[in-house]
């Protein structure tokens, strides 16, 4: 694809309207949007510029279907840890119970969504320790626990991207992550190899709800300057 889709909305506006959508329409999406929405993902930073991202796109109802089986069982499991967790302290009372709400719509609907776009990216094996200088050696085990950590870098920018995508030509989505408990039942259902990793199950259609504004906390609260502590004065 040579240029970008083109949209009557700016940049910000689509960051700060990009609420999480979870209702959608039964009306197909074209081909053509969900290569540009991929298209988007694909311009985002990767770790290396190794680019060993991969997406799955499924329209397929059989196959919607048993994915969406699946999110139900995790999200089965996940709506116990929601339940045991205290209310977010900048959340109302209603607000908690409306994003429970949401968050349980999808998992009973998720087949009824047009597409679900799995987010994949290839794992990298880590060199052999003996391959290595000895001051590498010495925290090698310590690199290795920061890789499993850091290893989303390489996807979520371009997850965003889609979200952006989408909100840019009149779609909603949402990031999930339920499915993962059960990774290994999703993989064998789409037929991933063992070598790549899911980060996101994103359910995509026309939504039949409003798009932000959001509400967040002000940069204030969640900002320090030069120091943890010392509150950002903007």
């Amino acid at each position: 694809m040579s240029k970008p889709p083109s949209s009557d909305i700016g940049l910000f506006e689509a960051m700060y309207t990009a609420r999480s959508l979870r209702h959608f329409k039964p009306d197909p999406v074209p081909e053509t949007l969900i290569t540009q929405v991929i298209d988007a993902a694909i311009r985002a930073s990767s770790g290396g510029n190794t680019q060993h991202w991969s997406f799955v796109v499924v329209r397929d109802a059989k196959v919607k279907q048993q994915l969406a089986a699946l999110y139900r069982k995790a999200s089965d499991y996940a709506s116990a840890i929601y339940s045991s967790r205290p209310r977010p302290e900048h959340l109302t009372d209603e607000q908690y119970r409306q994003f429970l709400a949401n968050s349980g719509h999808l998992w009973d609907h998720l087949a009824e969504a047009p597409v679900i776009l799995i987010a994949c990216l290839a794992k990298r094996d880590p060199p052999e320790r003996a391959t290595l200088p000895e001051r590498v050696q010495a925290r090698y085990d310590a690199h290795l626990a920061n890789t499993l950590r850091i290893s989303g870098s390489s996807i979520y920018p371009a997850i965003q991207n889609i979200i952006l995508a989408c909100r840019a030509l009149g779609l909603g989505t949402v990031i999930t992550t339920n499915h993962i408990l059960y990774e290994d039942e999703v993989k064998a259902v789409l037929g991933i190899p063992e070598n790549v990793a899911t980060f996101a199950l994103m359910p995509i259609g026309w939504p039949t709800r409003k798009y932000g504004p959001l509400t967040r906390k002000p940069v204030a609260d969640v900002t320090f300057a030069d120091r943890w502590g010392t509150r950002w004065p903007g």
